[in-house]
């Protein structure tokens, strides 16, 4: 389906993409952890941990289940370890381990090892508006039993719930918490342990690009899709272009140029839009078909002379891309160049897939042949 628009730029009314289709989502949560093992316990984690009541289960909602901010706060407390199965793509393809806040790692019937062993990134949500003493102790503990056991785990810090403060409390907040989560490592001779700190809300999208960040560092083929749009982009006249998994907004690549937080947070309205008008006018009168497919493209004009432009890459991904009017002029250029694009994304998925089947016994059985699977670089360039 495609969709053209001309609307006009409005200032700072960039609101929570909460519109999107609730049922074009990525399916039911599983059982807890308690439940019998299951083949996709092979696939890699990323844990989501933190006091109660800091916002976890939040997030997780919002990010991968398209919840309304505002209806998590009718959420329960977690009291038990929740496993949810994330498959958006042949290369965003792992678990969400949602963790009680009141989890106790010296509780013998706690297998922190079993779960840190095959553990892509570790995600520590403190919230920034409560004393974050006990949350800092707990990170340190949390973080350092995992690095022993693995040390290869990406380790993420969330300061959560900063939608409350100023700009300048939110900047002394990341400096504090930086500050003393590192002299903890210090003074525990864990100065390779590297943290990663981000200033994260629910209520905008922030959220969404600290994920994004999170879920590029366990993609190996992320080196060859920076470099395919660095590639597309200088020989398009395009400004900025995005790799979106369209289902949760997260971008899996972008180019090297900088990310602008007003850019990202245009395209992430754009595929809310382009999703949500292919949902009312491109089914078929018996409501069958899908909201995105091969055929789904779609440009919005701004009345800034700037042009907005997606088009499908995968089922899953969509390439959602910014340039100038007179740019936009060369639409015949740009296309072809999408073309090759397009053919190179889906022989980088055709080796990934190849790959993932020939070393997958390997990778079920040994932790270190998982640890190169998640932080190595690409087994192969287009």
């Amino acid at each position: 389906m495609s969709i053209q628009y001309e609307v006009e730029q409005l200032a700072d009314s960039y609101g929570v993409a909460d519109s999107f289709p609730k049922d074009f989502g990525y399916g039911e949560e599983e059982a807890d952890i308690e439940d019998s093992p299951s083949p996709s316990d092979s696939k890699p984690r990323i844990l989501l941990m933190g006091l109660r009541r800091s916002g976890k289960s939040s997030i997780q909602k919002v990010v991968f289940h398209k919840m309304s901010p505002n209806e998590t706060l009718f959420l329960e407390s977690t009291n038990k370890i929740y496993k949810d199965d994330i498959s958006s793509s042949s290369f965003v393809n792992f678990q969400i381990w949602d963790f009680p806040g009141q989890v106790d790692f010296l509780d013998p019937t706690f297998d922190y090892e079993m779960i840190f062993r095959g553990t892509g990134a570790l995600i520590f949500v403190i919230d920034a508006q409560d004393d974050y003493v006990e949350a800092l102790s707990r990170l340190h503990l949390t973080v350092s039993r995992a690095y022993r056991v693995n040390p290869e785990i990406n380790f993420e810090v969330f300061i959560h719930k900063v939608d409350g403060l100023s700009d300048d409390h939110k900047i002394e907040t990341q400096r504090d918490i930086h500050q003393r989560a590192n002299d903890d490592l210090a003074d525990a001779s864990l100065e390779k342990l590297h943290l990663s700190f981000y200033l994260t809300s629910i209520y905008d999208h922030s959220i969404f690009e600290a994920f994004s960040k999170v879920v590029q560092k366990l993609i190996p083929q992320l080196p060859t899709l920076e470099n395919l749009l660095n590639i597309f982009i200088s020989n398009s006249g395009i400004e900025k272009a995005f790799l979106f998994d369209v289902v949760s907004k997260i971008y899996i690549a972008t180019d090297s140029s900088p990310v602008d937080m007003q850019s990202y947070e245009l395209c992430c309205d754009m595929i809310d839009v382009v999703i949500d008008v292919s949902c009312i006018y491109g089914l078929r009168e018996d409501g069958s078909g899908s909201a995105y497919d091969k055929e789904s493209m779609a440009i919005i004009k701004l009345n800034n002379t700037t042009v907005l432009y997606l088009k499908e890459v995968t089922k899953f991904l969509a390439l959602v891309c910014i340039l100038r009017e007179e740019s936009f002029e060369r639409k015949g250029l740009i296309d072809y160049n999408f073309h090759c694009f397009r053919k190179a994304i889906h022989e980088v998925f055709e080796v990934g897939v190849t790959t993932q089947r020939a070393t997958g016994s390997q990778a079920v059985g040994s932790p270190c042949s998982k640890a190169v699977a998640l932080n190595g670089t690409p087994r192969n360039t287009v």
